[in-house]
């Protein structure tokens, strides 16, 4: 093999075949039928969360909590290796201060929550419920993908 052919590819991004997204997309459908069946997705429901006026909301994010808590203790216990064979590397638990970039992602996905007036996850389910106002949030969410994908080069990672 040509010592150029060598470096072309091992320069080259490894590509998804669409074959291999397919469950991920099922799974994205599924999930979104439970958004909206179960109201997570409901800007009424998060207008209650924030005002205090119902638990539902509560619930859910603390269920999901306590499943990824879980997830992880089994992910740790069973030291399970990723789908390419790579070690799963979690963060030292005795580092916990949040550095300016978290804080200002938090401000800035608080804000994008706040003016949308739902999470972003569930964008296209919204979307399919037939809300077109969903449309801008999606524009926001690719325009914010855009940004950070030109910023990125500038940004400590």
């Amino acid at each position: 093999m040509a010592p150029e052919a060598v470096v072309a590819e091992s320069a080259s991004v490894p590509t998804a075949r669409s074959e291999s997204l397919i469950p991920y997309f099922l799974v994205g459908c599924y999930l979104g039928i439970i958004f909206i069946k179960s109201e997570v997705a409901s800007w009424f429901r998060i207008q209650e969360m924030f005002r205090f006026q119902a638990f539902h909301m509560y619930g859910v994010i603390g269920g999901a909590v306590v499943v990824a808590t879980l997830g992880v203790l089994v992910l740790k216990r069973l030291g399970t290796r990723s789908v390419l064979g790579d070690e799963i590397v979690f963060p030292d638990p005795t580092d916990r201060s949040p550095s300016p970039q978290h804080v200002l992602g938090g401000i800035t996905f608080g804000l994008g929550w706040g003016l949308l007036g739902a999470c972003p996850g569930p964008i296209y389910a919204l979307l399919g419920t037939g809300l077109p106002v969903m449309l801008f949030g999606l524009g926001g969410a690719l325009a914010g993908v855009w940004v950070y994908g030109w910023l990125r080069p500038q940004l400590p990672h």
